[in-house]
C-alpha cells in the first residue's frame, strides 16, 4: 500500500460524483426520506468528510493492485463500467468500495450519502450496517430524552451533541410511563396512549419516527435488552395492571416478534441485559403483595429455558418497606455488563457494584460521579457503551441546571476513574435513554 500524501484525480473525482449538482451537501446525517437533517451542534465540513473517504478509498484500491491473488478478470467485474453507478467507485467497483465504506466512521454516512443517488440508496438500505455487525465494526451513540417528546443522541468518540426530529403523539402518550430500547438500527421508545399500548420506532436509516408495530402482548414496565439486531422484553404489566410472566423476541432486521417461554415468576420494573451470551432478567416487583424481587433469571436462548437465580439484584432501599420507602418508588435495578461483566449503580450509597458470577454475589469496586443525583433512582442512567460504563446525571438548581456524560473503563482491580465525557444545560433530569451500537 502506498503510503503518505496523495492527490485526488479528476477520473477519481468525476467517476464517484456522477452528475447530482442538485443534492444538498448536508454534513454529518442527512435526512435520507427528504424530510429534514439531524440537527448537530458544531457541523464538520462536508468536503473534509467527502475526502476522508476518497482517501480512505483510495488506500483500499492500492491494497486490492498489491493484492498478487487478484485476477484480472476479477478486477474488471469488481471496477464494471465507468457509466455503471451501481459500482458506486467506478475505479475499484462496488463490492470494494462498500469494503471502504464499512471502515468508515458512521458519522461520516450522511455526508457520503449527499454523493449520489447510488451512495443514498446504499446507506438507506442498511446494508453497511448489517456487513458492520459481520465484520465487527460497531461504534456506540448514547441517545436519551431530557424532554417528553425530544430525544437527542450523543456521539463520545466525535463528543457531538444531535437533536433528533421531534416526536408526534397525543397527551396521553407524552405523560405515560414510558420504556427505550435500542436494537440494530432502531431506537424503539413504549408507552400508552387512551386505550392501547404503544410502540414508537426512530430509524437511523430514514431519520425518522414510525409506530403501529404491536408485541404479541403489549405490556409497560419491562426488563429488556438487546444484542445485534435481536433483542427481549420480559415482564411487566398489561394493560389491566397484571404482572407478566411471558417474554418476547423482537427482530429488526424483519421488525417481527416472537413469543417464548415464560419466566419462572412473574415481574414488572425489573432490568434486562446479554451477558455471555445469555439474556438475564433482573430484580423487579412481583407477587400478590408486590414483594422486591432479589432473584434473577437466566434464559439460554439455544435451549429456551429460564433457570431461576437466586440474589441476583442488587441491594434496594425500598426492599420490604425498608426506610419507608415504597418497592414501587424506586427505579428498577440500574445494571449494566461490560466485557461480560456485570455492574450496578447503587443509587442511595452512591456506589459501582460488581457481580462475581462464582460465588453468586455483589462487591463494592468504587464511587459515582459526584454529581450522579437521583430521585430513588430516577433521572439517572447507567449503561454499558462498548468498552466503558457511562453515567448520565447531574445536579438541579431552582429548575435551571446541567447533565454531565461520564465514563469509565472497567479494570481488574481497579476503582473506577471517572471521565466526563460531556456537560449540557438541561432544566430536566434524564427521563430515558438507550445505547445504540451499529
Amino acid at each position: 500500500m502506498l503510503e503518505g500524501r496523495y492527490f485526488l484525480s479528476r477520473s477519481d473525482l468525476a467517476s464517484l460524483c456522477q452528475s447530482e449538482t442538485k443534492w444538498p451537501y448536508v454534513s454529518y446525517m442527512l435526512d435520507l426520506n427528504s424530510k429534514r437533517p439531524l440537527d448537530i451542534d458544531g457541523d464538520d465540513d462536508f468536503h473534509t468528510q467527502t475526502n476522508k473517504f476518497l482517501r480512505l478509498s483510495y488506500d483500499c484500491r492500492e491494497s486490492v493492485r498489491a493484492s498478487p491473488e487478484q485476477s484480472d478478470d476479477d478486477q474488471q467485474s469488481r471496477g464494471g463500467d465507468s457509466s455503471d453507478s451501481d459500482s458506486l467507485i467506478n475505479p475499484i467497483g462496488r463490492d470494494i468500495s462498500i469494503s471502504c465504506l464499512i471502515r468508515c466512521s458512521r458519522s461520516d454516512y450522511g455526508s457520503i450519502a449527499s454523493v449520489n443517488q447510488s451512495f443514498r440508496s446504499l446507506i438507506r438500505s442498511g446494508e453497511l450496517y448489517r456487513l458492520r455487525r459481520q465484520k465487527g465494526v460497531i461504534e456506540h451513540w448514547v441517545y436519551f430524552s431530557c424532554h417528553l417528546l425530544e430525544w437527542e443522541a450523543f456521539d463520545p468518540i466525535r463528543h457531538r451533541w444531535m437533536h433528533l426530529p421531534r416526536m408526534t403523539s397525543n397527551e396521553c402518550f407524552m405523560c405515560s410511563d414510558k420504556e427505550s430500547l435500542a436494537v440494530g438500527t432502531e431506537l424503539l421508545v413504549f408507552g400508552r396512549e387512551y386505550m392501547s399500548h404503544v410502540i414508537y420506532r426512530y430509524s437511523i436509516l430514514t431519520n425518522s419516527w414510525s409506530s403501529g408495530m404491536r408485541m404479541n402482548a403489549p405490556r409497560c414496565l419491562f426488563g429488556s435488552a438487546s444484542l445485534g439486531e435481536k433483542a427481549i422484553l420480559a415482564g411487566g404489566c398489561d394493560l389491566e395492571g397484571n404482572i407478566l410472566s411471558s417474554a418476547e423476541m423482537y427482530n429488526s432486521e424483519t421488525q417481527t416478534w416472537k413469543l417464548l417461554p415464560s419466566m419462572n415468576k412473574p415481574r414488572k420494573m425489573c432490568s434486562g441485559v446479554f451477558m455471555d451470551g445469555k439474556f438475564y432478567v433482573i430484580g423487579g416487583i412481583g407477587g400478590s403483595e408486590s414483594k422486591v424481587l432479589t432473584c434473577g433469571e437466566e434464559f439460554d436462548l439455544e435451549a429456551e429455558t429460564w433457570t431461576e437465580i437466586p440474589n441476583m439484584s442488587p441491594a434496594r432501599i425500598g426492599a420490604d418497606g425498608e426506610n419507608g420507602t415504597p418497592a414501587s418508588a424506586e427505579a428498577p435495578p440500574l445494571v449494566a455488563v461490560v466485557n461480560n461483566e456485570l455492574y450496578a449503580a447503587v443509587y442511595a450509597e452512591m456506589e459501582v457494584r460488581k457481580y462475581d458470577k462464582e460465588r453468586k454475589l455483589w462487591f463494592t469496586v468504587g464511587s459515582l460521579p459526584p454529581r450522579a443525583n437521583s430521585m430513588n433512582g430516577w433521572g439517572l442512567a447507567f449503561r454499558a457503551c462498548g468498552d466503558k460504563l457511562i453515567v448520565i446525571g447531574g445536579p438541579k438548581v431552582s429548575g435551571e441546571g446541567f447533565i454531565e456524560l461520564n465514563s469509565w473503563v472497567p479494570s481488574e482491580g481497579r476503582p473506577p476513574q471517572w471521565d466526563m465525557l460531556a456537560r449540557k444545560q438541561s432544566a430536566n433530569f434524564v427521563y430515558n435513554c438507550a445505547v445504540m451500537g451499529c
